[in-house]
């Protein structure tokens, strides 16, 4: 700044020199008076002038030097933040699984140090506690979980990779979860917690990011296992990378990833530091849970699979004594949560335990379970209800095939404190369905569904084998047959008899179902099949799913609606519906699709005299009634228009038109007369005339 002051003044007073100043002589002032008065006067406002522009030119650089000043202490406070955020990143990552992993070898390398299996010294005895009738089935697992430590086991490799099959609620996840804390508590595992994953949630490509973030949280997690469920609803390329991490240890990734706040990001083609470029199994235990065998292993996975598999562990129905057993065990665990909660001292007689060892008709323990929790909420439902203070005995029995709870004297039948089950009116069901005009043969299809679903309920009462028909169905018909309605009534009368446990009927098209991109379609479907789980999923038109070879989009949809018939066969109903001829095309060009749904019902259409039922109907419901001088015309009238052309008219649709058109009509004659009957519709209120003008 000095600098630039110094050069101003130059420029105003100009630049002298030592030399300049002492040679030059001085001015003659006596000479000329006035006019070196008048030249000091011109040179003084000069000099004035120059001060204060050097004055301006001063405020103006400090102005743009405070300027700079904040400028740069702006710009210290943002890196102030950015350093902050970073070092907020940072500490959340050295949290995440991934980070907290990376100290494992070293454990590891400790935890090897235990002498020899002294850490699963116990297991067995602990397992024996709380699973019962399966002791075969604890052997193969206890083996399972000690072979890596016989063998030495090390690395990045599954330190086992077992298969566990048998019946649900026979206590293979039990078992585990038991293991698993024991094992914990015992240091060779170092966490009592099992990473699941459902592989149900993945059925199509589109989920495939989602599926290995998943699964990388689940490997990199603190978890020793890793138990994967339900692999026959999995999308089959991500069973791939699961028998890679079996078979090769490691299976490497289409792309590269990096981790972020603990998820994987897909880094595409950047250049990253310690990018991801493969899943391994980090040393743990891959485990395989299902109900079905070997053999459907197989075959979704390969014999290569299989063989590379180090144990196999299966469950058996469990026997009376097990059931029993499990039954005095859900019993102690009642009694001291009524104790303890209800403030109920219970006792029961030995008829309660037998009673609930034989409920349901399935070789797992789930119906036991199910009758001791709505026990207990028979007790808190009385304890809500009647609030009584202090503490009271409570005696459980079973009367009649009922269980019975005698409250220090007063004595209730536990299903009456429970709300009762929403089924629906059947009785409601079955009238409307009988007010249906015509469809005698469809009717009697549906009325057989309740007649089958009753004997299958008497054979699992006798302890034989059930056996569900398939209920898919296809209504063939032209427009106006009633299939839509026909389907409603079928959803809620599955309800009201116990075949579905929701009832709701979805209605679909193709532009429902059918994606408008690439990786779009699957999820849609997906969606809309789970929409109607427990119900009816009605797809109008289907016929317009398939519209040839190359018609990928739909061919995508129609996989992915036979593979979630196929998953979901015990709580969905699927009703195709179209036009006769189209439909038979459509299922002649796709004979996978038409063996899933042997159930064909063609709706035919009405005769002259259904659709003048159907008008008389639809009349009433609007509060009006047709004159008996109508029957005759409307009938003629029906019969030669479903004679020409039943398929644009509408069937039943024909009949509501031609009622509404009416209604109009008789408007207009009515306002005319004020003493006509404004309730009746006469033949001269219908317009019959376009039959003429088709023939």
């Amino acid at each position: 700044m000095k600098n630039d002051i110094d050069d101003l003044l130059n420029q105003v007073f100009g630049r002298r020199t030592r030399s300049d100043a002492s040679d030059t002589p001085l001015p003659e002032l006596h000479a000329q008076p006035v006019r070196a008065s008048k030249s000091a006067a011109s040179s003084a406002r000069r000099k004035k002038a120059s001060i204060d522009s050097v004055q301006q030119n001063v405020l103006a650089m400090q102005k743009e030097l405070e300027a700079r000043a904040a400028s740069q202490r702006r710009e210290i406070e943002a890196l102030n933040q950015t350093a902050l955020a970073d070092i907020s990143r940072i500490e959340q990552e050295l949290e995440t699984p991934a980070v907290q992993a990376l100290a494992k070898p070293q454990r590891a390398g400790a935890e090897k140090k235990r002498v020899g299996l002294d850490g699963f010294e116990g297991l067995d005895a602990a397992l024996e506690k709380c699973v019962f009738g399966q002791e075969t089935y604890l052997r193969q697992l206890c083996i399972a979980l000690k072979r890596p430590y016989v063998m030495n086991h090390s690395g990045e490799d599954a330190r086992g990779a077992v298969f566990i099959s048998g019946p649900a609620a026979t206590g293979r996840r039990l078992a585990l979860r038991r293991a698993a804390e024991f094992l914990a508590e015992k240091n060779v595992f170092s966490a009592g917690q099992i990473a699941w994953l459902d592989l149900s949630l993945y059925p199509t490509a589109a989920e495939e990011k989602l599926f290995l973030q998943d699964l990388y949280m689940a490997l990199a997690g603190s978890s020793d296992l890793v138990c994967f469920l339900h692999s026959g609803q999995c999308h089959p390329g991500f069973l791939t990378v699961l028998a890679n991490l079996v078979q090769k240890g490691a299976h490497p990734l289409a792309s590269r990833y990096v981790l972020q706040n603990g998820r994987l990001v897909d880094a595409g083609a950047s250049l990253v530091k310690d990018a991801i470029s493969q899943l391994t199994p980090h040393g743990k235990y891959l485990i395989f849970l299902e109900e079905e065998g070997l053999e459907k292993l197989a075959e979704r996975f390969g014999a290569p699979f299989v063989t590379a598999l180090s144990d196999f562990c299966q469950t058996q129905p469990l026997s009376p004594q097990a059931r029993l057993e499990i039954a005095r065990q859900e019993w102690s665990l009642l009694a001291a949560r009524a104790e303890h909660t209800l403030e109920f001292s219970v006792t029961a007689q030995d008829s309660l335990l037998d009673f609930a060892a034989k409920q349901g008709n399935t070789p797992g323990a789930q119906p036991i379970l199910d009758f001791f929790e709505k026990l207990y909420r028979a007790l808190a439902q009385y304890k809500l209800e009647q609030a009584p203070g202090g503490r009271i005995p409570v005696s459980v029995c079973v009367k009649d095939g009922h269980p019975q709870l005698d409250f220090n004297g007063t004595v209730i039948e536990a299903a009456s404190l429970l709300p009762a089950s929403y089924n629906g009116d059947l009785a409601a069901v079955k009238a409307e369905l009988e007010k249906i005009v015509g469809l005698s043969d469809v009717k009697e299809y549906v009325l057989s569904l309740e007649e089958n679903h009753r004997v299958q309920k008497r054979r699992e009462a006798q302890g034989l084998k059930t056996s569900g028909v398939s209920m898919h169905m296809i209504f063939t018909g032209n427009p106006g047959t009633g299939k839509t309605t026909i389907a409603r009534l079928i959803s809620k009368y599955l309800k009201a008899i116990g075949v579905l446990s929701g009832g709701q009927l979805v209605e679909v098209t193709r532009a429902d179902l059918v994606g408008k991109y690439v990786g779009h379609t699957a999820p849609l479907t997906t969606q809309v099949l789970n929409s109607a789980l427990g119900g009816v999923l009605f797809i109008d038109e289907a016929y317009s799913l398939y519209r040839g070879k190359d018609d990928s989009f739909g061919l995508e949809c129609i996989d992915t609606l036979v593979k979630g018939m196929e998953d979901h066969r015990d709580e969905l109903v699927v009703i195709l519906a179209g036009y006769t001829r189209e439909m038979n095309e459509f299922l002649s060009a796709n004979s996978g699709l038409k063996s899933r749904f042997p159930n064909i019902i063609e709706f035919p259409d009405y005769t002259g005299d259904e659709l003048l039922a159907i008008a008389r109907l639809q009349a009433k419901s609007k509060g009006y009634v047709l004159d008996v001088r109508c029957d005759d015309p409307l009938r003629t009238y029906f019969n030669a228009v479903q004679m020409t052309r039943a398929r644009e008219a509408g069937n039943g649709r024909l009949a509501r038109n031609k009622v509404e058109e009416a209604i109009l009509a008789q408007s207009r004659r009515v306002s005319r007369d004020t003493s006509a009957d404004l309730s009746t519709l006469i033949p001269e209120d219908f317009d019959l005339s376009d039959v003429v003008n088709d023939a």
